[in-house]
């Protein structure tokens, strides 16, 4: 393995991992007492698949927008470049099994939508950019393996 580097994922053994995955990626402590936890969900094994680019894009958009309906300690929703998953980050402690029971509802609001929020000119920088049948059919297949999601290393 290569040098400690300051980017956590960066330090994170690819190779041994069993997406789909939800884990804690990364923790501060701010220095009034606040405390931000970073979950890594993970879509697809590294190096061996990743998501459509529309998929992401549509999931980003759709996530981000329904699971603020769900918590009030969402602070960012975002994909990672690699296209295999995403960042969510909570203004709170950590908690795996309830960040899970937060993504499966919102996972199960994205599967009701009947178009992806803010896939637009006026709101996003690349509107025609989106399926919301590819993230549908994404979110699908993380809901079936859903007993998996807390079982990170293979």
């Amino acid at each position: 393995m290569p040098e400690h580097m300051n980017v956590e994922s960066f330090n994170l053994d690819h190779t041994k991992v069993a997406a789909p995955f939800v884990r804690v990626a990364d923790v501060k402590h701010l220095p009034h007492g606040d405390t931000l936890t970073k979950y890594d969900i993970r879509f697809c094994q590294p190096n061996e698949d990743h998501l459509d680019m529309k998929a992401v894009h549509s999931i980003e958009h759709s996530f981000a927008e329904c699971v603020r309906n769900h918590s009030d300690a969402v602070i960012d929703f975002g994909p990672m470049g690699c296209q295999t998953g995403f960042y969510l980050i909570l203004a709170a402690h950590p908690n795996v099994p309830g960040v899970c029971a937060l993504v499966e509802q919102t996972f199960r609001e994205i599967l009701d939508l009947d178009a992806v929020p803010a896939a637009n000119e006026v709101q996003c920088g690349w509107g025609a950019h989106h399926s919301l049948a590819a993230a549908k059919d994404a979110v699908r297949v993380m809901l079936g393996r859903r007993a998996e999601w807390e079982h990170v290393m293979a």
